[in-house]
């Protein structure tokens, strides 16, 4: 079996190679190189990331290769992002940089030379009547399916997470034991690709303003004026910067670039008990397939990457779109965003679409 590794400097694909060496495996290592757009060629901490995946190559006499995914990054998730924004949705690159990118791109590029591809996500695999199904870690606060939740069968059967059956603290414990160079380095956060820039600022670069109303949803009342609807999302309320507040946001009207608020510190209007998906991506199959439409599927899910696992149930309607109802109000629901489905017990993640209302 041969092995490529994606290693990014982080604790937890050094654990996964130090793992995969125990088992009398030998992969070989790639860092894929991406940057924030089109002549900037840097990622968060990039020049500190290869010297400790190189570090990372000697100490277990790997071979360790740099792959440059830059422009394919920011073709397919930069410009997805940017697109999404600038539509009002809210979008979600890591999503798009897992299934495009890591196994997507690079697989065509490298990966196929290789019968399988590691990493150090915290995600495990299950296999069912002979499929292949993602599957949840034990670990609620690092489980990272809702990241993978549209990445296909394919690709799904051809990957290993050596880590992902591990909680952080045992990933950590591994680490320094095996005295891995990076054993207690912080895990990254936020978009990898903007390092140190903030998203706000990286939009503005690239979408520029648009300035519009902001009114108050309940009475129409203007209240201030927002610098472009790609600046907020919906549920936001910190960084408004509208006297009189809190304010919560709420909606918005594109075609007449509004931005809708409402007042106080937790306003009913921020709540939906109800939604609705585009277009639901399947990664290994429907579980629902024959069974007649209209029909209420009890299922966990997920609207944003948290420890906790929303209940609910979901239908297919006639015209194809999914209607997920939820057994409590949630919390700040905005078209764009991945509604990630999973079975009762969240253990088996079935795909995600996007918000659309």
């Amino acid at each position: 079996m041969s092995v490529a590794a994606l290693v990014s400097g982080g604790v937890d694909s050094a654990v996964s190679v130090h793992m995969l060496k125990e088992q009398g495996i030998n992969p070989h290592l790639f860092y894929i190189k991406i940057g924030p757009d089109r002549d900037t060629e840097w990622n968060c901490t990039s020049e500190e990331d290869v010297e400790v995946c190189q570090w990372l190559a000697k100490k277990y006499g790997l071979p360790f290769d740099i792959i440059d995914l830059h422009n394919d990054y920011w073709e397919k998730v930069v410009g997805y992002t940017m697109e999404k924004a600038r539509q009002g949705l809210t979008p979600n690159p890591d999503v798009m940089c897992n299934k495009l990118i890591k196994f997507g791109v690079f697989e065509e590029k490298v990966g196929h030379e290789f019968t399988q591809t590691a990493t150090g996500h915290y995600a495990t695999t299950t296999l069912l009547d002979g499929k292949t199904w993602l599957s949840t870690s034990p670990d609620p606060v690092k489980d990272q399916t809702d990241f993978l939740c549209q990445i296909d069968n394919l690709q799904l059967n051809k990957l290993l997470f050596p880590i992902g059956h591990l909680w952080k603290h045992e990933v950590r414990k591994i680490a320094e034991e095996a005295h891995l160079l990076n054993a207690e380095r912080k895990d990254s956060q936020g978009i990898c690709f903007l390092g140190d820039i903030d998203f706000r600022d990286y939009i503005k670069a690239h979408l520029g303003e648009n300035p519009g109303d902001v009114r108050e949803i309940e009475t129409g009342h203007k209240i201030g004026e927002h610098r472009g609807l790609w600046f907020y999302t919906i549920g936001q309320r910190k960084g408004l910067g509208f006297g009189g507040g809190p304010w919560f946001v709420v909606k918005k009207n594109i075609k007449r670039n509004i931005l809708f608020v409402s007042h106080g510190y937790d306003p009913e209007k921020v709540y939906k008990d109800h939604l609705t998906i585009d277009d639901l991506h399947f990664i290994t199959a429907n579980p629902w397939k024959g069974v007649p439409v209209e029909t209420p599927h009890p299922v966990t899910f997920k609207i944003r990457h948290t420890p906790e696992f929303l209940t609910g149930t979901i239908s297919q309607k006639t015209d194809g779109t999914w209607h997920l109802q939820a057994d409590e109000k949630i919390h700040g629901v905005a078209p764009g965003q991945f509604c990630v489905i999973y079975d009762q017990n969240h253990h088996l993640c079935y795909g995600s679409g996007e918000i659309s209302i």
